[in-house]
């Protein structure tokens, strides 16, 4: 019986090592890719993060509008008293002479001493409130800049997240491009195989010379030669690939869809051009115009009227022997007078930066419609050499095809079924390079022509 447990026990995790295996080997898809990224990579982290600290400064600031409270305590103890006072100091002899007689008649029936000593040791506490009721408008205007920090903070983030994953995606078909080379690379050899046979036949019955082996020979090295420097690149690719997304790099890892390339290579013309007003740069154009224009309100707030109340409450006994208490509430208007001339010119700093706030603006706005041309110019470009390098490759292909009965029916070298053989190569890389330049331009320009919330989940 306890045989046939360890028996099962043995099954069973035979079975999950192999599923583990399997799962292990599973090609990573390209919204993998974007997941992961979105969790792991240290530049989008970083972004978020800013985000958090733009909130954090906007919560900061949002205290401004309520009162400032402060608690303070004082302690001391003198070496001899700081006030010290006695008949004797009295300068006027009248009434030192007065004072003297009065004490020498109380001082029976009292403790009165006639020497007064303050301030050898005392201890006191207070608080202090201060509200704001007008600062010139800095804070209202300190809490706009910093919903607008916040906001600039998310767009950033919003920029970063697209560039980044833009980039996972012209990594993820590199490494999809490479892999597909590297078979493409794989059934060459496999043809020269063949063709390998085919000149071992003839070279046996006499019908070629010794040559025409060594260019088979020659080209199954050079071949054989460019397989390796995909697979070096194809591996680098893959490093990157994986630091890009955040884990770690290991000799199992694949990625790919069942596929290959995931979507066809047709073209997918954007849903619609919403123009550079609808670009994440554009705003953070617009928010650094605003900012400009709120710092020149919070300077002149400098030298606006200052308003507020406060409160300050006392009990301690820093002078006399005996604690006391006490309260006070007040205004505190403070007018600046002299402040104006410096502030004229800070003024006139503020509209020049408004000014050149506004300059950037409108040229960046003609620049990002420019970028947005050239990123459809580039797609319809890639789409087009698709289309013809297709074309090419059918040409290539019928062309070896022939090459190949040509050769066999004794009407060409072999020099030049090699040569239609690495036509052929050419024309299947390029295909691939241009199916990678289509994916990444079509890419390239949906991220800068479509809305947040339409752009494609990653």
């Amino acid at each position: 019986m306890k045989h046939k447990i360890i028996l099962r026990m043995l099954l069973c995790a035979g079975l999950l090592f192999t599923f583990c295996g399997q799962l292990a080997a599973q090609p990573i898809s390209l919204d993998s890719c974007f997941a992961l990224a979105q969790k792991n990579n240290a530049e989008i982290r970083t972004s978020q993060l800013e985000v958090k600290r733009a909130q954090a400064v906007k919560r900061q600031v949002f205290t401004k509008y309520f009162p400032q409270m402060k608690l303070m305590g004082m302690g001391y103890v003198a070496a001899k008293p700081m006030i010290s006072f006695g008949l004797e100091d009295i300068q006027s002899n009248d009434i030192r002479e007065l004072l003297t007689a009065i004490y020498d008649i109380f001082s029976q029936e009292t403790d009165i001493n006639d020497h007064l000593e303050l301030m050898k040791n005392g201890m006191s506490g207070s608080v202090v409130a201060v509200q704001p009721v007008f600062a010139g408008g800095r804070i209202v205007n300190g809490n706009k800049l910093a919903s607008l920090g916040e906001e600039a903070a998310e767009l950033q983030a919003e920029i970063k997240m697209r560039d980044v994953l833009e980039n996972i995606e012209s990594s993820y078909y590199l490494v999809v491009g490479l892999k597909e080379k590297e078979a493409t690379m794989a059934a060459a050899l496999t043809l020269i195989d063949s063709l390998d046979k085919v000149v071992a036949s003839a070279l046996a019955n006499g019908l070629v010379t010794r040559a025409d082996a060594l260019q088979i020979e020659l080209k199954r090295n050079e071949i054989t030669s460019m397989h390796q420097k995909l697979t070096s690149g194809t591996r680098l690719a893959r490093r990157l690939l994986c630091t890009q997304i955040g884990i770690e790099y290991t000799d199992d890892i694949e990625f790919g869809e069942e596929n290959g390339w995931g979507e066809s290579g047709e073209q997918i013309m954007m849903e619609s051009r919403n123009g550079v007003q609808e670009r994440p740069e554009n705003r953070l154009l617009e928010i650094n115009v605003e900012s400009q224009k709120l710092f020149k309100k919070m300077t002149l707030g400098e030298t606006l009227p200052q308003l507020a109340l406060f409160g300050i409450g006392y009990y301690g006994n820093p002078v006399r022997n005996y604690a006391t208490g006490n309260a006070l509430a007040g205004v505190s208007l403070t007018i600046p007078l002299t402040d104006w001339w410096e502030t004229s010119h800070k003024l006139q700093e503020h509209n020049v930066k408004i000014e050149q706030a506004r300059l950037m603006q409108e040229n960046y706005s003609q620049l990002m419609s420019l970028e947005e041309e050239k990123a459809y110019s580039d797609m319809m470009d890639a789409l087009l050499l698709i289309r013809s390098d297709s074309s090419a490759l059918d040409i290539a292909r019928e062309n070896y095809r022939l090459a190949n009965l040509n050769y066999a029916a004794g009407n060409i070298t072999l020099s030049e079924v090699l040569q239609a053989h690495t036509l052929l190569l050419q024309a299947e890389n390029a295909v691939t390079d241009r199916r990678i330049s289509y994916l990444v331009a079509r890419r390239r320009l949906q991220d800068l022509t479509s809305p947040s919330s339409n752009r494609r989940s990653r």
